[in-house]
């Protein structure tokens, strides 16, 4: 079946459409995960610093505490 040249265009401008909005999605997907990302670590940065601050009140006869690895 041969298209017409408006029927070629019309399908072009429709896969740029398609194509843009792909596009979109994708960049919104991954902003929204960066900044989910960056609210997680700046809440786990939070809850280190108030775990060390609980850490530098406790009993000092008590043995230090085991050393975390990231």
């Amino acid at each position: 079946m041969k298209l017409t040249d408006e029927q070629a265009r019309a399908r072009k401008r429709r896969n740029v459409a398609i194509a843009l909005a792909l596009i979109g999605f994708i960049v919104l997907v991954f902003l929204t995960t960066v900044m989910n990302l960056r609210r997680n670590t700046e809440a786990r940065h939070a809850a280190e610093a108030a775990a060390a601050a609980t850490l530098d009140r406790a009993d000092p006869a008590l043995p230090p505490p085991a050393e975390m690895t990231p």
